[in-house]
């Protein structure tokens, strides 16, 4: 199944303790549904040093979120949209209309789109 958020997309957090947060995705996880945007749910790893070699840190790093806590950024009208998914032929229409009378099957692919301003997103 395709995946409605992608790696690289803009996303704005809907819900928990970044609420109306906007960043990049940088990884998503589709068998768990989460995926870890950049900068969002920011939590601290205690690094034990080694004796004489390094010493102890805090490092910061994002946690996932859960797909259903965050919303897709239209590129369009800037708001937080729904994401659908439709089919697209890239051929023309007289070249479609002569496939499909010659009994051919004419080439589509699967394309996602912001269901608020109607816009393609692949």
């Amino acid at each position: 199944m395709a995946t409605k958020i992608r790696k690289g997309d803009l996303v704005q957090v809907m819900r928990g303790r970044d609420r109306d947060v906007r960043g990049h995705v940088v990884r998503v996880d589709s068998g768990k549904s989460r995926l870890w945007v950049e900068k969002v749910n920011m939590i601290s790893r205690h690094r034990k040093g080694v004796a004489g070699q390094t010493e102890s840190t805090i490092e910061k790093k994002e946690a996932p979120l859960h797909l259903s806590n965050v919303m897709l950024v239209d590129p369009e009208l800037d708001v937080p949209t729904r994401v659908g998914f439709r089919f697209v032929s890239d051929v023309s229409d007289d070249e479609q209309k002569r496939l499909e009378s010659e009994g051919q099957i004419v080439p589509m692919r699967k394309v996602r789109f912001a269901k608020k301003s109607n816009t393609d997103l692949d």
